[in-house]
């Protein structure tokens, strides 16, 4: 008897997860692994441009092992995906006709707007300021590569 399953492709994004998840460990150690933080908002984006439930499901769990391995507050890298996905990204693309320039805006954004709101959640709740070193404008860079080759 042949079953009917309406997602026939559910072990692909499985896997993606479970090596995302260890490639996460891998960049915590390693520092010259950028930490793909780009990528997951570029899954995220898709996820909800087809409305699919289970990769969104599957790009929160990845990026709740993010927040857990760099110490950030949980669901803070959700809020904020789901902010600009909804208010700046859209503006970003109606403005910048180039591919290139969109992929670019979109890296920077994710960075340094994450490290912005977390600045400005950590004043909100009274917590340590973040600090920001070298190694984002190499994250930026490598991820906007990445970016411009999907």
């Amino acid at each position: 008897m042949q079953r009917s399953i309406s997602n026939q492709n559910s072990l692909t994004p499985l896997l993606y997860a479970a090596l995302f998840i260890i490639y996460t460990a891998l960049s915590g150690i390693y520092l010259f692994l950028p930490p793909l933080f780009a990528l997951l908002y570029l899954f995220f984006a898709k996820a909800l441009k087809r409305e699919d439930v289970f990769s969104l499901f599957l790009v929160a769990i990845c990026l709740l092992f993010f927040e857990a391995q760099n110490s950030y507050m949980l669901f803070s890298t959700i809020i904020y995906f789901a902010f600009i996905h909804r208010y700046i990204v859209p503006k970003i693309k109606q403005n910048f006709n180039c591919n290139v320039c969109v992929n670019f805006s979109i890296a920077f954004l994710v960075y340094i707007g994450f490290f912005l709101f977390f600045s400005l959640l950590s004043n909100i709740f009274l917590l340590p300021m973040p600090s920001i070193d070298y190694y984002v404008l190499y994250y930026i860079a490598v991820e906007f590569l990445i970016l411009s080759l999907l």
